[in-house]
This record gives structure tokens, C-alpha cells and sequence, in this order.
């Protein structure tokens, strides 16, 4: 394994913690109302499956647009 100087260390450490991803060029920020019973599902979800909220939204978002191109 490689020697990192501890700053850099850190920095991967916190880059993997929070699932930083640099390639964020072609993301947009939107938002939206959501159900309150259905953001604590949400979150509950996202702890459970130690994925972000976003994450898990995305996921869904392209699981809907391909049922609904299914349907065409």
C-alpha cells in the first residue's frame, strides 16, 4: 500500500465518507415537494443502505422513465 502524505489521506478518507464524485459537470440541481411519510421512508432507506439521498432518488427517477419508455 502506498505511504500518502496525511492531508491526502484524510482528503481520500473524506472524498469515500461522503461519496464525493468530481464528475458532478453533468448533474443538475433541482427541487421539489416531497410527502413528509414518504422523505422519513426515504431516509430511513438511505441509512439502512448506506446510500445518499440522492442516490437513492436517482435510482428510482431512472426506474420510472424506463418503465414509462416500456409502456410507449
Amino acid at each position: 500500500m502506498k505511504k500518502y502524505n496525511s492531508w491526502f489521506k484524510n482528503y481520500l478518507i473524506y472524498r469515500y465518507k461522503y461519496n464525493i464524485n468530481y464528475n458532478m459537470a453533468k448533474k443538475k440541481t433541482f427541487s421539489t415537494r416531497i410527502d413528509e411519510d414518504i422523505l422519513k421512508a426515504l431516509k430511513h432507506l438511505a441509512v439502512d443502505t448506506d446510500k445518499s439521498l440522492g442516490k437513492l432518488l436517482e435510482e428510482a427517477i431512472k426506474d420510472l422513465v424506463k418503465k414509462y419508455e416500456k409502456m410507449k
